[in-house]
């Protein structure tokens, strides 16, 4: 079993930054995701890292925004947003995921755990 905790959520002015982190219990051996909700739509992927880092992939309406990276040695995941919009105002979830996809093949039922999200707001 692991536990994801994921933080760095809040408010924050459009054209801002924020870091989410992702903290998992236990010895981390999944790539990790990120997926993104807002009110009455689907989850939709943000970005995922292999499990030794070297690999990522993000969705298209992040990418040159956003930065996915992991630090094995304290079981943390992050994502760097910069230059947020008003759009990416969503709850950010941390996935643990057996497989890892150079693609946007991930699904939330393909995912082995979950955190329980943090909240993004940016303002306009």
């Amino acid at each position: 079993q692991v536990q994801l905790v994921e933080s760095g959520g809040g408010l924050v002015q459009a054209g801002g930054s924020l870091r989410l982190s992702c903290a998992a219990s236990g010895r981390s051996r999944y790539a990790m995701v990120w997926f993104r909700q807002t009110p009455g739509k689907e989850r939709h992927i943000v970005a995922a890292i292999s499990l030794s880092g070297g690999s990522t992939y993000y969705a298209d309406s992040v990418q040159g925004r956003f930065t996915i990276s992991r630090d094995n040695g304290k079981n943390t995941v992050y994502l760097q947003m910069n230059s947020l919009k008003p759009e990416d105002t969503a709850v950010y979830y941390c996935a643990a995921s057996r497989s890892y996809y150079r693609d946007s093949s991930y699904n939330v039922a393909g995912m082995d755990y979950w955190g329980k999200g943090t909240l993004v707001t940016v303002s306009s």
